[in-house]
């Protein structure tokens, strides 16, 4: 069979920023506006942090936020936007495959982590919880099957893991970690088109003990 070749995960985001001038809405994701709501703020890490529409409402609500991405184009973006709120969010450039932000964390939230290739996304989220300080939350959130608008091909060949087999990959230590939720729940969104549709979102939660 004939060897693949390796993708450049770095210029395949830069190329899907910089099909239009925004891909996102700028508002946060709504999980996360539902959640983090009920938290003390403190130090947040947020992976794939796009252009920026979560790290700017976690600066707003008073969190300090490291802000982390590939793709240097939606970096810049992100960075442009923040403003005055700049002040509050550190955003780095990182292949989370290859590099991970230093420090620990009250908040590490992964929104819609997902890659059109093939990577160790498991071993990504172990990392991911190992940044949790003590007391603090893992926070991740899944597509639970296809976006309605959706390519059929996309619908036919990408898996998408149940909240469920995302637990079983994250390897937690009962004796260290609560599992607070782990669930498929179902909201009404607009896509980047300006479609409607159902979405059903994976949605879990864990808070470090120890």
């Amino acid at each position: 069979m004939p060897v693949s070749e390796p993708v450049d995960i770095q210029a395949m985001w830069n190329e899907r920023y910089g099909e239009k001038e925004r891909i996102w809405s700028g508002n946060p994701n709504a999980r996360l506006a539902e959640v983090v709501s009920e938290l003390a703020p403190g130090r947040a890490l947020d992976l794939g942090c796009g252009e920026g529409g979560d790290a700017r409402w976690l600066a707003q609500q008073g969190w300090h936020v490291v802000a982390v991405d590939v793709s240097d184009t939606a970096l810049q973006r992100a960075a442009a936007d923040a403003g005055e709120l700049a002040a509050r969010i550190d955003f780095q450039r990182h292949d989370l495959m290859q590099t991970f932000p230093d420090g620990s964390y009250d908040l590490v939230s992964a929104q819609f982590l997902h890659s059109p290739v093939p990577w160790e996304r498991d071993r990504l989220l172990r990392r991911a919880a190992e940044a949790v300080a003590t007391g603090g939350t893992l926070f991740i959130v899944d597509h639970g099957e296809a976006p309605p608008w959706a390519s059929k091909l996309d619908k036919h060949v990408h898996h998408f893991p149940s909240a469920q087999e995302v637990v079983d990959g994250l390897q937690l230590d009962p004796p260290r970690w609560d599992i607070v939720r782990a669930e498929r729940a179902g909201r009404e969104a607009i896509g980047s088109d300006g479609q409607t549709g159902s979405l059903v979102d994976n949605v879990i939660i864990a808070r470090r003990k120890a």
